[in-house]
C-alpha cells in the first residue's frame, strides 16, 4: 500500500496531497500509508498497524476541521505545528493526516508553511482534499500529489444497492451525488432519504407556485436540525465517557473544550446537510429541463419520474434561472448568513421566477 506513493529512490515523501472525489478511498489509503510508516522498525508491526486502524497510535494525529467553513488556527497550531517539533512517542516517525485541506484559511496556512518547508526528518504529512483547485498554491506546491479517481457509476450503484436499497434508488443516489461516493452513501441512508423528501417538497412547491415560504422553509430547516441533534447527542456521549478518565480538577477545562467542539461540529454537519439539500433542489429543476428537452437519459432523480412528469410545464429558461438562484444561495452560506432567512428569500424568489 505504501509503494504507490513512494518518492523517487524508494523513500517516503515528507508531504502527500491525496486529491479526488468523495468516496474515492483517500481516507482509507491515508490510514493504510500511516500504518506502514508507523509499523516500519516497530518490534510489533502488526500491533502498530492495528492501533493506527483503531486511531489509538500515539504517533498518528488525525485532524478534522472544526470550523463551519474552514480549518481554524487552533486545529493546526498545537496538534500539528507544535507537535511536529516533538520526537515520536514510540515509532521512528510521526504522521499527521489533515482532512479538507482546501479549507485552510490564510492564517492557518501560514502556520503550516514552515512545517511543510522544513519538517523534522521523522515527520510525514498526508493532506486530503476533494477540491484540488481550491488548495492554496503555497500548500499544493510543497506536496507530492496523489490522484484518486471515482468508481464508475455502475460500480458505485452496485455498492449503494448492497446497502439495502432498491436498484432504482441506488442509481438515483449515484447520479444525484455527482460522482461523490460518500454523498451517494449518505443519500441512501435513512437520514439521506429524509433530506431528499424535504428537498423535493421544497422544489415541487416552488414549481407549483403555492409556496408558503415560512412553513416550507421551516420543514426543510427542521430536517437539517434533526441531523444536528443526532450529532450533538453522539458527541455528548463521547464527551461524558472521556470526562470520566480525567481527575476532577481538570474536568471543567475538558468539559469547556468539548462544549465548544460540539457546537462547531454540529454547525458543520447542519451546514453540509443544508448545502446538499439545496443541491438536490437545483438538480430537480435541472431534471425538469432535461425532460422538457426530451433528454430522459440525463435525469438524475430517476426514481422520481412520475413526480417529475407531474411538474412539467415550466420553460427551460425559467428553470435555468431557478437553478442559478439556488446556486447563489448555496454560495452565500460561506458568508455565515442566517439559514432560515436565506431559504425564505430563496423560496419567494423561486416562486416569482417560475411564475413568469
Amino acid at each position: 500500500m505504501l509503494a504507490p506513493v513512494l518518492a523517487p529512490g524508494g523513500r517516503p515523501s515528507h508531504a502527500y496531497l491525496f486529491h479526488g472525489p468523495g468516496g474515492a478511498g483517500k481516507r482509507s489509503a491515508a490510514r493504510a500509508v500511516a500504518s506502514e510508516l508507523l509499523a516500519t522498525g516497530s518490534p510489533q508491526p502488526e500491533d502498530a498497524r492495528a492501533r493506527v486502524v483503531s486511531g489509538a497510535h500515539p504517533d498518528l494525529t488525525w485532524v478534522t476541521p472544526s470550523g463551519a467553513h474552514e480549518i481554524l488556527v487552533a486545529d493546526i497550531d498545537a496538534p500539528v505545528v507544535a507537535a511536529s517539533s516533538r520526537t515520536p512517542f514510540e515509532s521512528s516517525r510521526r504522521v499527521f493526516v489533515i482532512e479538507r485541506v482546501d479549507e485552510l484559511g490564510e492564517e492557518a496556512a501560514n502556520r503550516m508553511l514552515k512545517t511543510l518547508e522544513e519538517p523534522a526528518p521523522y515527520v510525514h504529512l498526508i493532506l486530503l482534499t476533494e477540491r484540488l483547485a481550491e488548495v492554496l498554491p503555497t500548500i499544493r506546491s510543497r506536496c507530492q500529489l496523489v490522484r484518486f479517481d471515482a468508481s464508475s457509476a455502475e460500480d458505485l450503484a452496485g455498492q449503494i444497492e448492497a446497502l439495502g436499497v432498491s436498484r432504482a434508488t441506488a442509481i438515483a443516489c449515484t447520479r444525484l451525488a455527482l460522482g461523490d461516493g460518500a454523498r451517494a452513501r449518505e443519500l441512501a441512508s435513512q437520514e439521506g432519504a429524509a433530506l431528499r423528501e424535504a428537498a423535493e417538497r421544497f422544489a415541487r412547491a416552488a414549481v407549483a407556485g403555492d409556496v408558503s415560504a415560512r412553513d416550507l422553509c421551516s420543514q426543510l430547516i427542521a430536517t437539517i436540525r434533526r441531523r444536528g441533534e443526532v450529532t450533538r447527542a453522539e458527541l455528548e456521549g463521547r464527551a461524558a465517557a472521556e470526562l470520566e478518565l480525567y481527575p476532577r480538577k481538570e474536568r471543567k477545562r475538558i468539559e469547556t473544550e468539548w462544549t465548544d467542539r460540539i457546537k462547531r461540529v454540529r454547525r458543520r454537519v447542519e451546514t453540509s446537510a443544508l448545502d446538499l439539500a439545496l443541491q438536490l433542489v437545483a438538480l430537480w429543476f435541472t431534471d425538469l429541463m432535461c425532460l422538457s428537452w426530451g433528454a430522459e437519459d440525463l435525469v438524475r432523480h430517476c426514481d422520481r419520474c412520475s413526480q417529475l412528469a407531474a411538474d412539467l410545464g415550466g420553460a427551460p429558461l425559467q428553470l435555468r434561472a431557478a437553478v442559478e438562484l439556488v446556486e447563489e444561495t448555496r454560495a452565500r452560506f460561506a458568508l455565515n448568513v442566517t439559514e432560515e432567512l436565506a431559504c425564505e428569500a430563496l423560496a419567494y424568489r423561486l416562486e416569482h421566477v417560475l411564475a413568469q
